[in-house]
């Protein structure tokens, strides 16, 4: 090393590693070390809790979180590009065998079966955790039949919302809300898509930014800028990143969810249950709609309602005794009569005119009309009768694996040796622990000078002292050096260290 090289003498090797030390921007201490190890990991367990070691296409169509994989499927350049070909996985084949890819969290999706190691994934990207038919092995499965039930939407492609937007989990501001889902995108519904308020109601999802930026700069009467208080709203508001809800869009205390616009008109019987019980006032995509009119025709509905109720109360007092004879005829017209008196749309108004989305209460399900006729169109759409039973992976065992954390990308450093020491043969298993021995005794006394010192490693200090172990010509000099100086440590020439009683 020269001298214009840190100032220091060849043979000084104190100086010179406090010099590389001190210029190391990543050193740090074994013990640091460790401890953000340990940090990440704690990490990884609470955003990732569920076991990832058994893949959820053998249990057939499940309501469950869906990821899409975009480094397998890219988007399309266009959305109507026929070559596209969507596919979606489970939570468990997201982690074990498309970690380390570029994922969609699209979160629930109704009966749909994972795609992971199917004909809609390239071969290339084959399932780790299924067996595989042909070699009855863990591993390696790709190419089978997929689902032909499975349903997509553009949310495959990392778009959502009305809007169309390419979502990015960093800079995406606000609450997104999933739209209940009646029917898919070729019905002319949703297919379970995502919302942003403001786009519900017609403002876009910007539309906050145009109010911060008025709201920006205040100014006095003489138009000079004041400073805001601390206390102010402006302050407040400005730190917080949650955007307030816009204008017409319901608070989220009064709803349960929503059925989306485009829900709606394709389903236009279920317009008529906007305002009644169970049911919000419509939210209009048109911004301009008035509120008031909204309400006023809620509030006539929940009157004729009552009205009607009331007349047929009425009307079944006044009714003379019937004969308690039996007749067919009778009996028939009886029915027709009941199921159309008993049907509550009968005694609403027509649902309002114009695109809009229908908000409900926890108890809207009950608040149906359960007549025939309603029945049937209730029945197309499962989710309008009873609640849906959401599939959770089980949990995993303080976010270990079975296999050691082998799975692809993840698990600690420990974990991945310990597995691979695992997997390979006895022999190269017993060479690879003595070298890993011997490793280990001529590293012992370069830590443990450290250690006594409470003194950080640098990228330097170890890149320096493995040119000496190999014997490069920089090494040698200052070997020859230190031999020359006396040696008093317990080295001898050829770098050896007597190894310690165990």
């Amino acid at each position: 090393m020269s001298s214009e090289a840190g100032g220091s003498k060849p043979g000084d090797d104190t100086t010179r590693r406090d010099s590389f030390s001190n210029k190391s921007d990543d050193s740090q201490t074994a013990a640091d070390f460790l401890r953000d190890q340990e940090l990440l990991e704690a990490d990884a367990r609470e955003a990732l809790p569920y076991s990832i070691e058994t893949c959820t296409k053998i249990l057939g169509p499940l309501r469950q979180n869906v990821f899409a994989c975009l480094t397998c499927n890219p988007a399309p350049d266009t959305p109507t590009d026929p070559s596209w070909v969507p596919a979606g996985m489970c939570y468990a084949c997201s982690v074990s065998c498309h970690g380390e890819h570029t994922l969609v969290e699209i979160f629930q999706k109704r009966n749909f079966t994972c795609d992971c190691g199917t004909s809609r994934i390239p071969a290339t990207a084959p399932c780790t955790l299924r067996t595989n038919a042909q070699t009855n092995t863990r591993g390696n499965v790709h190419s089978e039949e997929p689902d032909a039930n499975n349903k997509y939407n553009q949310n495959f492609r990392n778009r959502f919302c009305g809007c169309e937007c390419d979502y990015d989990p960093f800079e995406q501001k606000g609450t997104m809300f999933q739209c209940l889902g009646l029917g898919t995108q070729e019905t002319g519904g949703c297919g379970e898509d995502w919302y942003h308020p403001g786009c519900l109601v017609g403002k876009g999802p910007k539309w906050y930014e145009e109010m911060e930026s008025a709201k920006e700069k205040k100014k006095n009467p003489e138009g000079l800028s004041t400073i805001a208080e601390e206390n102010d709203d402006s302050v407040i508001a400005g730190a917080e990143d949650e955007p307030p809800m816009p204008p017409g869009f319901p608070d989220e205390d009064a709803f349960e969810g929503f059925i989306c616009y485009k829900c709606v008109e394709s389903n236009p019987w279920i317009k008529q249950y906007a305002g009644t019980a169970g049911f919000l006032s419509p939210v209009f995509l048109d911004a301009s709609k008035s509120i008031a009119d909204t309400e006023s025709e809620g509030g006539k509905k929940r009157k004729a309602d009552d009205a009607d109720e009331e007349h047929a109360t009425k009307r079944v007092k006044s009714e003379p005794p019937h004969d308690n004879a039996p007749s067919t005829a009778k009996s028939e017209g009886a029915d027709a009569a009941k199921d159309t008196l008993g049907c509550k749309l009968v005694n609403l108004p027509d649902g309002p005119s114009g695109h809009f989305s229908l908000f409900f209460k926890d108890t809207f399900r009950e608040k149906f009309c359960h007549c025939r006729d309603c029945y049937r169109k209730l029945n197309n759409y499962p989710q309008l009768l009873e609640e849906e039973e959401v599939y959770e992976p089980p949990m995993s065992d303080d976010g270990q694996s079975e296999h050691g954390g082998s799975t692809n990308g993840s698990g600690s450093l420990l974990e991945r040796g310990e597995s691979a020491l695992r997997n390979v043969d006895r022999v190269r298993a017993i060479e690879g622990v003595m070298a890993y021995n011997h490793l280990k005794e001529q590293l012992k006394p370069f830590f443990q000078q450290f250690a006594n010192s409470g003194q950080a490693i640098g990228a330097e200090d170890i890149k320096a002292y493995f040119a000496k172990l190999r014997g490069d010509e920089e090494g040698i000099k200052q070997a020859g050096a230190a031999a020359a100086g006396g040696g008093g440590d317990g080295e001898d020439g050829d770098r050896r260290r007597e190894q310690g009683g165990y």
